[in-house]
């Protein structure tokens, strides 16, 4: 038995600053005579307000609603934009960042710097920001915002420093990347278009120089004109008319011909010989009809046409264009034509954007692709080119969280070190087979496991039933496990169920989770208002399922008096939307049934988590079960607790027996502290209220308690009121229970010693305690009854108990006592019989320490009280919030200490001290919040938390200020110095310092001294924190090492350029010299030296 017991003059070396003083116990060990009492408590706390620090670190899922996606084929990294302003940028597994634009303006389009470690994005407020990537949190360096046109497109061709920018206006501006201003160069559509032309061409939809020529810039205009501008000669080289609207262009290599796609479904195939009309006009997915008309197509959003070494024929690659009779019931589709081989590609969500992944940055060589990255509106994959049956390929990231949408989270740090492999071998096998065998083509950037990493794993519940296991170690995410609730059920027949009456969808949603990872049992709560709990096996199964029903449901409501209604707030029915079904109490047909129906046949399971047990409430008087709104399990008790708005109910999961059914009235017994009025059960219940937002000058609001957690109007909703003026006698008020703990404690005032306790918090802030005797002996305890009931109210707090805790009087938290893991269906033993392990954390492991008690933490949605038992005096009090409540408290430890972690519903981050409940950090993390975010926010130890902060993604925080300090050390490098692969046909000097075979000076052109200065009305140039130059050297260690020797030696080629280049003058000044000296000679040779 571990003891968990401090005498503070010994306490442990892990808590620095110990001090001597009186204890709970003697100094000696020896036992008092007496129970503690305040007075003996005195611990020393070592947290300060200095240890804690709110930070994000990583973000983890699906990009919310993207818009866009970028490419760098050198670095070997993507960016994907959303329409709230963010940024993913994502490398090898393990480099993964995430960015916000302050604006929260979407993101319209993405353009890498290729190797050069930036990015430029272009927002929806018409603003271009340049970002520096050299750093491990990308910052931005520059914006320029333009006041008088929208930018609709933007192009940055390899090795320049000048970004052309197209505007809804049809004009083409030109900005400097290393100033980030703007050229005084512009393109009027007015001169792009033939005077005679009436019509505005449209918004600039396309623009890219030609492969063969980079003085030339192709501008597609919206309306179907296409553009080369001659860049040196400022005029149009041609122009092309075409009567369907244009979405894009792609050119040809060569730089000879290019195509387009077009809004009618076409692709038209042009060559600069003669650009009078298309030289091919094709509609990949449009068959002619008996008529001789086209099928009307959908529009090709985009193609890509891409040549390959390996083959005459090249690829041409768009999304869309299907014929509309076809599309209707067809999925999103991407096309591959290659030779006369055409493959579509149906998506399960629709094509956001896509690109071809190329092995060369240079536009004007053979293009060789080799995958397509697609970005689905709800999805991420890559298709593998090389293999002609185009497989994709396995995705390493964890895009998959919101597969089904997520309705519970659970996080654990500090597993057993064992758990994350058994999960990864058995979940292992569950992985989809027919991936493409090649590397995941996105191998960009560098990351290393951090030096402090400890076993972590996030559990998220969803609306499908499904539970899935991610380790989460080292601010990583990786799929471990996935279990499947809904197996345990029959599937309901079409007209048939019950779920469907109390659940419109979603009948196996999972509401909360609780695991044990060190029994390695998990219990699961759906919202049909059924429990299942699942042991842990390495081997498989072929077992049959326990079913037990309970009704808990009660005719009578409590109703507590106006006056203590004022002072005492509570949870109204979570269940009050769900519509009544008709007819009177006792006249509906399911009474005494369950929702969903268990099999009831031997199911064969496979190694994993395995069904052993489902407890579900039944219909009472035509009325579904009320959901469960708490749950507790305990493994070396095997005892299992949930309760709801109508009462409490306890199972003995080892024999498969009801211990406990009971009314919340029924706990209090003759103690009830509130004055309570009898009604007749209600008929109608309240529809869903409507949506309210939170925000931080709410003085009181509340949230309402989903009846299914999936729905968009249960995404943000908050409505109960929390104002005090609220005194109506027909308010409902029935009192729920909130939260549950199993634990050693004192059942009674006067226990000498420890017992096996349930401890139990309602919504009206009442703490009750139920003593639990359990047999000893394990032969006894698989036959014997176990006993308990209520021992009385212990005390009263404000507002619904979200938490309890338990420490010794060293201020140490109890852990809950466990059964040591054991495989159920591992082979017998004959000479060695198995016996259940169990490990007790008692307060007072042994006789000789059995006075010293221990401390309960209480917390409710407003205040936090530490009492001591067995006394139960109140040491400690603190009113957390008196405007707001809380939505998740839990007691974790930070920095070899411990502390109480609140989220609050006004946004703000506290946490306190124990057991002094010292206030030690309150910041406002969260300006508004909503009840996706209050479902799912949830603290852990070693200073982390998480939340879901969309419906796809999941972002982790710590609120340490140690792990702060140590986050740049576990973030990935997305810069990594590579040298730029030379161009073909190229000389070793002329490939290495850059530069195309047919460049020309554009700093000639669009610099100042050629160009002039733009209006300062057009756009407004705002800094950033640091320059260009500043951006080469802002890697840090090893990487910015070679990222300042890379710089130095381009400098120390430039050098050599100079050096050649005064060699070459001092060699034509000495020719000049030595002819000078020849022609002297000649004419002074024949003279005689008098002549001279």
């Amino acid at each position: 038995m571990k003891k968990f017991r401090k005498v503070l003059d010994g306490l442990s070396s892990s808590s620095p600053g110990g001090v001597a003083s009186p204890s709970c116990g003697s100094a000696a060990g020896t036992p008092t005579a007496h129970a503690p009492t305040p007075q003996d408590i005195h611990v020393q706390e070592t947290l300060v307000s200095e240890n804690f620090h709110i930070c994000k670190t990583v973000r983890h899922g699906f990009p919310y609603q993207p818009t866009c996606l970028a490419f760098d084929p050198v670095q070997k990294i993507l960016a994907i934009g959303s329409r709230t302003g963010g940024i993913r940028i994502l490398g090898r597994p393990g480099v993964d960042c995430y960015s916000q634009h302050e604006s929260g303006a979407a993101v319209l389009q993405l353009q890498f710097l290729i190797n050069e470690g930036a990015l430029v994005t272009a927002c929806a407020d018409d603003t271009l920001h340049l970002w520096n990537l050299r750093q491990r949190r990308p910052a931005i360096l520059h914006s320029l915002k333009f006041n008088r046109e929208r930018i609709t497109f933007c192009h940055l061709p390899f090795q320049s420093k000048w970004l052309y920018v197209g505007t809804e206006r049809g004009n083409t501006h030109i900005v400097n990347i290393e100033s980030f201003v703007l050229s005084g160069y512009v393109i009027m559509w007015n001169k792009a278009i033939e005077l005679a032309t009436k019509a505005h061409p449209g918004p600039v939809v396309h623009l890219s120089d030609s492969p063969k020529d980079e003085g030339k810039l192709l501008i597609g205009f919206e309306s179907g004109t296409v553009v080369q501008w001659d860049l040196r000669a400022k005029k149009v080289d041609f122009r092309i008319y075409y009567d369907e609207a244009i979405h894009s262009v792609s050119w040809h290599h060569e730089g000879k011909q290019f195509m387009c796609s077009h809004s009618d479904g076409s692709l038209t195939m042009w060559n600069l010989r003669n650009t009078a009309r298309p030289i091919q006009i094709t509609y990949p997915h449009g068959k002619i009809l008996k008529d001789g008309r086209k099928e009307s197509c959908k529009p090709i959003l985009k193609v890509e046409y891409k040549t390959s070494r390996n083959s005459s024929e090249p690829y041409v690659i768009f999304s869309g264009g299907l014929s509309y009779d076809k599309s209707g019931g067809r999925r999103p589709t991407l096309t591959i034509m290659h030779g006369k081989a055409i493959t579509v590609l149906e998506m399960d969500h629709p094509i956001v954007e896509f690109l071809v992944l190329c092995d060369t940055p240079y536009s004007n060589e053979v293009q060789d692709p080799y995958a397509v990255v697609v970005l689905l509106e709800k999805d991420f994959i890559v298709v593998d080119l090389t293999q002609s049956n185009f497989p994709i390929f396995e995705n390493p990231y964890p895009m998959d969280i919101h597969e089904s949408p997520v309705t519970c989270t659970a996080y654990f740090a500090e597993c057993p070190p064992d758990i994350i492999p058994i999960l990864y071998s058995i979940g292992a096998k569950q992985k989809k087979t027919g991936y493409s065998h090649k590397e995941w083509p996105v191998s960009g950037g560098t990351w290393t496991l951090g030096s402090q990493t400890y076993p972590e794993i996030i559990v998220t519940g969803h609306a499908d039933g499904t539970v899935k296991f991610w380790d989460a170690s080292a601010i990583t995410l990786q799929m471990l496990y996935k279990l499947k609730t809904s197996k345990v059920f029959e599937k309901p027949k079409v007209g048939e169920g019950r779920a469907g009456e109390l659940v419109e969808e979603d009948p196996y949603a999972v509401q909360m989770v609780s695991w044990c990872p060190h029994s390695r049992l998990f219990c699961v709560v759906g919202i049909s208002a059924h429990v299942i709990l699942y042991r842990f096996s390495k081997h498989d199964a072929n077992t049959q399922i326990v079913s037990l029903e309970v009704r808990l449901q009660f005719d009578s409501e409590d109703v507590i008096s106006p006056s203590e209604a004022e002072n005492n707030p509570c949870f109204s029915d979570p269940s009050s939307h769900s519509p009544q079904p008709p007819g009177s109490p006792g006249s509906g047909t399911q009474d005494s049934l369950p929702c969903l129906k268990v099999k009831n046949r031997p199911v064969r399971m496979p190694p994993g988590y395995q069904a052993e047990l489902v407890v579900q409430l039944q219909w009472v008087d035509g009325e579904p079960p009320q959901q469960i709104t708490s749950l507790d399990i305990n493994s070396a008790y095997g005892l299992l607790a949930f309760g709801n708005c109508n009462g409490l109910t306890v199972v003995d999961f080892l024999q498969k027996t009801i211990l406990m059914c009971m009314g919340t009235l029924d706990l209090y017994g003759a103690a009830d502290p509130y004055q309570r009025l009898t009604r007749s059960p209600r008929k109608n219940r309240q529809s869903t209220s409507g949506l309210t937002e939170l925000s931080d000058n709410q003085v009181s609001m509340d949230m309402e308690r989903s009846k299914s957690p999936t729905s968009e109007s249960r995404e943000n909703s908050f409505s109960r009121s929390r104002s005090s003026s609220v005194s109506s006698i027909d308010r409902d008020t029935k009192e729920s229970v909130t939260t549950l703990q199993f634990g050693e404690s004192y059942g009674r005032k006067g226990d000498a010693l420890p017992t096996a306790c349930l401890w139990v918090g309602t919504s009206l802030g009442v703490v009750l305690l139920l003593p639990i005797s359990i047999p000893t002996e394990e032969e006894e305890r698989m036959e014997e009854p176990i006993t308990m009931g209520p021992s009385g109210t212990v005390l009263m707090l404000k507002g619904s108990v979200l938490r309890f805790a338990f420490l010794d009087c060293g201020g140490a938290l109890i852990q809950s006592p466990y059964e040591v893991w054991r495989d159920p269906n591992g082979p017998e033993d004959p000479d060695r019989p198995r016996r259940r392990k169990l490990v007790n954390f008692s307060p007072s492991s042994s006789q000789e320490a059995c006075s010293d008690g221990h401390l309960a933490v209480v917390c409710s949605e407003k205040q936090a009280k530490v009492i001591l038992m067995p006394t139960q005096a109140v040491l400690f009090t603190h009113n957390i919030t008196e405007s707001s409540f809380l939505l998740r408290a839990d007691v974790v430890s930070v920095c070899n200490s411990v502390c109480l972690a609140c989220f609050c519903a006004n946004g703000h981050i506290m946490t306190l001290s124990l057991p002094s409940l010292r206030p030690l950090m309150d910041i406002n993390y969260l300006p508004l919040t909503d009840l996706r975010i209050a479902r799912t926010f949830v603290f852990t130890n070693g200073g982390q938390a998480l939340y879901l902060s969309s419906p796809t993604e999941i972002q982790r925080l710590t609120y340490s200020q140690e792990m702060t300090d140590n986050l740049q050390d576990m973030l990935g490098e997305l810069f990594t110095p590579i040298e730029t692969p030379e161009a073909q046909n190229k000389g070793f000097l002329k490939g290495f310092f850059g530069g195309n075979a047919q460049t020309f000076d554009r700093e000639e052109l669009f610099g100042e001294a050629a160009a002039g200065k733009a209006s300062r009305s057009l756009a407004q140039h705002i800094p950033g924190p640091m320059g260009l130059e500043n951006m080469k050297t802002a890697a840090g260690g090893v990487v910015g090492d070679l990222a300042r020797a890379r710089i130095a030696l381009d400098q120390r080629g430039e050098r050599l350029g100079e050096l050649e280049e005064r060699t070459a003058l001092m060699m034509n000044s000495a020719e000049t010299f030595s002819t000078h000296a020849h022609q002297v000679m000649l004419k002074q040779k024949d003279k005689k030296w008098y002549q001279l």
